[in-house]
């Protein structure tokens, strides 16, 4: 193919089938300086096509205007540089107009016809060099680089730097999208990176696909941003995670840091580096199943609360207290689960399927096999167990575990660990009693941390107070708001948010109780419960309706948005809050309070 306008209509329109060019394109940064390389790129990789092109040109322009012509005189005349610069730009860019100072001669116009042609193989040359280049890899992922940094540049509100796409993240990014809350989000992983162009988000979520564990990937990324309100590390790699925890409390010490981990170690050195707060879905499992075991209610109140608002109030279950677990799967998941069993005082025998180097001596209560055979569970003695857990990270192993369990012992309280997302309706069909999705831990709790730091708190504080005292804030929930988890939200009683109480607070003349009234009828209580009083860092969960409040106190409520609402009239409007507080009428304008208080001086 030796026309040179068929290979420019070939590069544009053909697709290349290399696999390369069918990876989607979306920003991946390989070093620190590709985010501002992309002009460099595209002048160095056109610099000898728009060479040649000037090269073409100019000899072109030059050569007709030395070629002479003939004037109506009959004598040779020539045209300027200017003219011929002229006639070559509107011929060459086959625009035509046509407008020449006089005819040409038979060699004027051989020279045009052989700078046309020219002129058309430059044209070709550089245009296809210039398509050649936007097919480039290297170019786009640079462009897309640009775009990125200049969207996240360009980010005004407070937001979040999210490590990490995976399913954790995928929650997550839903569950603050839903609130308002700005995301970037940063993963190796091109595909997961690619998942967020089909998630339905309300707002524009930038995407990096690097590697988080880089600062300057981090930094790319907007870690050095002053809107970024914080940094999550949610990967599956514990040194990435540790990573992006060392790196956000160096270069950003003020910013808040959860972490992800499923290793103590790396948890500890995560510690060595400022005050993350580090999520172990292992070790929370864990003490989940210990508060299961001792306080059941606390537990379905705690599930219920990290579950998020619209949630349905879970079952209640009553494992059993005492007797012997069997733990299959000795890792870290199996040796976090042990170690929480045997401290709340339970008899734990573990089945693991690697057995001991020689220089090791064998350790007390464990059974080396696979405990899917049922001759190794056999050994495990599950007849007179009253528990197990199903801790490997095989999916299918621990569903053969579980069936193999049953059929051995029907009464035994049944465990599992779900890996896979992909699972959940093979656990659900087994109807395991206790189930661990880390994904779903992980997600639930750093929910809880970043969204409702008050929540985050009464959550650390409510299993000291036992479970008698969760069973009777569950009723009041159920009572007031119904088996499904009404909104939470949070006021603060200061100037800004509680502008008609501000006298009443300094003198101590407002309790809970009188201010969760309606303002329809001050004898008809808010249905509203009162989860967390926060005062000078002292906590007080579910405080009574006899509290006396104070000013700048901080108060977490669950109920209706048509209760806030309510609540927020009295807090805002003087004649609301004296007739809800103490029984009085104002008049609700200006002009006339000022009119009462004239009349009653006089």
């Amino acid at each position: 193919m030796s026309n040179p306008l068929l290979i420019l209509w070939t590069q544009l329109f053909s697709r290349r089938d290399d696999e390369a060019d069918r990876v989607p394109l979306r920003a991946r940064i390989h070093s620190s300086s590709q985010a501002s390389s992309t002009i460099f790129l595209v002048m160095r990789r056109m610099r000898a096509p728009l060479i040649t092109l000037i090269v073409i040109f100019s000899v072109s322009v030059v050569g007709l205007s030395l070629i002479p012509g003939i004037d109506e005189s009959g004598q040779p005349v020539r045209i300027s540089l200017f003219e011929s610069f002229y006639f070559m730009s509107y011929t060459a860019t086959t625009i035509g107009f046509g407008e020449l100072p006089r005819p040409f001669t038979a060699e004027q116009r051989l020279w045009v016809t052989f700078s046309i042609y020219l002129t058309v193989i430059g044209w070709a040359y550089a245009i296809g060099s210039l398509l050649t280049i936007l097919q480039d890899r290297s170019f786009r992922q640079a462009l897309a680089v640009r775009g990125f940094t200049a969207k996240v540049t360009r980010l005004r509100e407070p937001f979040l730097l999210m490590a990490g796409y995976g399913r954790a993240g995928e929650l997550l990014a839903k569950a603050f999208d839903a609130l308002g809350q700005q995301l970037v989000v940063i993963d190796k992983s091109s595909d997961r990176i690619d998942a967020l162009d089909l998630g339905s988000y309300f707002a524009d979520v930038p995407g990096l696909a690097a590697d988080a564990s880089n600062p300057h990937h981090l930094s790319a990324a907007g870690l050095g941003h002053p809107s970024c309100a914080g940094v999550l590390a949610l990967t599956n790699d514990d040194e990435t995670n540790l990573a992006v925890a060392m790196a956000a409390a160096l270069l950003r010490p003020d910013l808040p840091v959860v972490a992800r981990t499923v290793s103590a170690s790396i948890a500890d050195r995560m510690h060595a580096f400022g005050a993350p707060s580090v999520v172990n879905p292992f070790d929370r499992f864990g003490e989940h199943l210990r508060l299961v075991l001792n306080a059941p209610a606390s537990y379905q109140l705690l599930a219920w609360l990290e579950a998020g608002p619209g949630a349905e109030l879970p079952h209640r279950g009553r494992p059993p207290t005492e007797g012997r677990w069997v733990i299959c799967g000795y890792g870290r998941f199996g040796r976090e689960v042990t170690a929480d069993l045997r401290a709340g005082g339970l008899e734990v025998i573990v089945i693991d399927p690697d057995s001991p180097d020689e220089t090791q001596e064998p350790e007390s209560g464990v059974i080396v096999g696979d405990a899917s055979e049922l001759d190794v569970l056999a050994q495990a003695d599950l007849a007179a167990a009253v528990g197990l857990v199903a801790g490997t990270d095989n999916d299918t192993t621990n569903l053969s575990m579980l069936a193999s369990a049953r059929r051995l012992n029907p009464r035994l309280f049944l465990a599992a660990r779900q890996n896979q997302p992909t699972s959940a309706s093979l656990f659900e069909a087994m109807r395991v009693d206790a189930l661990l999705v880390p994904t779903e831990v992980v997600a639930h709790e750093v929910y809880a941390q970043i969204s409702t730091p008050m929540l985050w708190r009464f959550i650390q504080e409510m299993p000291a107070l036992g479970d008698r005292w969760a069973a009777d804030l569950i009723q009041r929930l159920l009572d007031n708001c119904g088996r499904e988890l009404p909104a939470l939200w949070k006021i603060k009683l200061d100037r800004v948010q509680a502008p008609a109480l501000g006298a009443w607070l300094a003198d101590d003349q407002i309790t809970l109780g009188d201010l969760l009234r309606s303002p329809e009828d001050r004898d008809r209580p808010l249905r509203v419960v009162p989860l967390l009083l926060l005062r000078d860092d002292h906590a007080v969960l579910a405080p009574g309706g006899e509290t006396v409040l104070a000013r700048n106190d901080q108060l977490l409520f669950a109920g209706e948005s048509s209760q806030r609402r309510e609540l927020e009239s009295t807090m805002v409007t003087d004649s609301t809050a004296a007739y809800v507080l103490f029984d009085r009428y104002l008049p609700s304008s200006w002009v006339w309070r000022k009119l009462i208080r004239t009349t009653s001086r006089g």
